[in-house]
């Protein structure tokens, strides 16, 4: 089985770095029944963590937020790769970039108990039509 590639729209959102600001965020996304493909979350500088939410449906997402008063980011793009797990599955898609000179801007990815993995990737704007080709999507 092939890995499915595709790209994802993802928006961040900016909340205070302290305890339960990611609970309070995905409660209120859990509640208005967002589900998401890619959760990330980060400390950024000035006490500030930037929480990355990558929605299956991004209307479900924008519906949710400004219901909630969440202030989300412009809408980004990022790249989302799932998988059967296997030794050097992201291996393979960063050689492909690599190859093709695209730069990754950042990456995160796990493996599921069912034996699959999720990875995402973040190319710069300018890079994504280079990454797309490189990926054969």
């Amino acid at each position: 089985m092939s890995d499915t590639i595709r790209m994802v729209d993802y928006f961040y959102v900016m909340v205070p770095d302290r305890p339960g600001e990611a609970a309070r965020i995905l409660g209120r996304l859990k509640e208005a029944g967002v589900n998401l493909l890619s959760f990330t979350a980060f400390p950024t500088s000035g006490g500030q963590s930037q929480i990355d939410l990558v929605p299956e449906k991004a209307e479900a997402l924008l519906k949710a937020a400004k219901a909630g008063g969440l202030a989300l980011s412009e809408k980004k793009t990022a790249f989302f790769i799932q998988g059967k797990d296997r030794p050097g599955a992201v291996g393979e898609t960063l050689k492909k970039l690599s190859d093709a000179m695209v730069n990754v801007h950042a990456a995160n990815a796990c493996c599921g108990a069912s034996g699959g993995f999720g990875f995402i990737l973040w190319v710069k704007p300018q890079h994504h039509a280079a990454a797309a080709k490189a990926l054969g999507i």
